[in-house]
């Protein structure tokens, strides 16, 4: 599975009067090994070659569907995960395929009923209880989402995303120094990701550790420097060590990114010379 975090939800907490965010990716692709390449419109065409020799094979659809669901062709890519799955009932990997297409096109109940749908063939398959988590917890289900992440790691999943979307459940209820733990080890699995960095970041900022809550913010902007809420986090910090001229600067960063985050325009108003 790419684990690439790339998509935004804010997830907002009070600190002291003042908004901090994190982030979590949903990506069609986050449930499948490809190269981004693969949604080109050269490799579409030599998949459908090959769908076209092999009209009966599931794999075959099931592979195109990840292109076009690469590629942003949503519906394309839940016909190809249907036709799989007619062809091959028990084929729990176009189930879960199709759910993060139904995720994409804001469709959450069609969504968790293919993952379950996936998780009645092969109840040891991780990246459907990741899946159908963090649909619970984008939907404030995080009682359901917070069992779906238990589960993948007791099985003994190494997706970072079970750890990180745990965690962003541990930094929500305020229990900081559990999130840590579950962004660390987010970290540890995948090094390059810029979410899990920022979402420790936001976790120390609760806790006032401002040093190591910059340290993790700057880390996540090195990687991704097109992160509104990794800027808006990094100006708060610079906010609350009381250095109101570089925050305006990082809150302009962010509001420049988004113009409809509140939070960077907000911070703005406050940390304005």
């Amino acid at each position: 599975m790419a684990t690439d975090f790339k998509s935004r939800n804010i997830l907002a907490i009070a600190i002291l009067a003042v908004g901090v965010s994190a982030c979590q990716p949903t990506t069609v692709t986050d449930s499948v090994k490809i190269d981004p390449a693969q949604g080109s419109n050269s490799n579409i065409s030599s998949l459908t070659a090959v769908v076209e020799k092999n009209p009966g094979s599931a794999e075959a659809y099931n592979v195109r569907g990840t292109a076009y669901g690469t590629a942003g062709r949503n519906r394309e890519a839940l016909a190809d995960f249907t036709k799989a799955i007619q062809l091959n009932p028990k084929f729990y990997k176009a189930y879960a395929n199709r759910a993060l297409v139904y995720r994409a096109m804001g469709d959450p109940v069609n969504a968790i009923n293919d993952y379950t749908a996936a998780l009645k063939i092969n109840s040891q398959y991780d990246e459907a209880y990741i899946g159908r988590g963090n649909v619970y917890r984008l939907a404030g289900k995080d009682e359901q989402a917070f069992r779906d992440f238990e589960r993948a790691i007791r099985i003994g999943t190494t997706n970072p995303r079970a750890y990180h979307s745990r965690g962003l459940i541990y930094q929500k209820q305020g229990k900081h120094n559990q999130a840590i733990e579950d962004f660390s080890t987010a970290i540890s699995l995948q090094p390059d990701a810029a979410a899990p960095y920022n979402s420790r970041g936001v976790s120390y900022l609760a806790l006032g550790n401002l040093d190591n809550a910059l340290e993790d913010i700057n880390h996540a902007l090195r990687v991704d420097d097109k992160s509104a809420e990794a800027w808006a986090n990094q100006a708060l910090v610079y906010e609350k060590k009381g250095d109101n001229k570089r925050a305006f600067k990082s809150y302009a960063r962010a509001y420049n990114l988004d113009p409809s985050f509140t939070l960077a325009r907000d911070g703005m108003n406050r940390t304005r010379g």
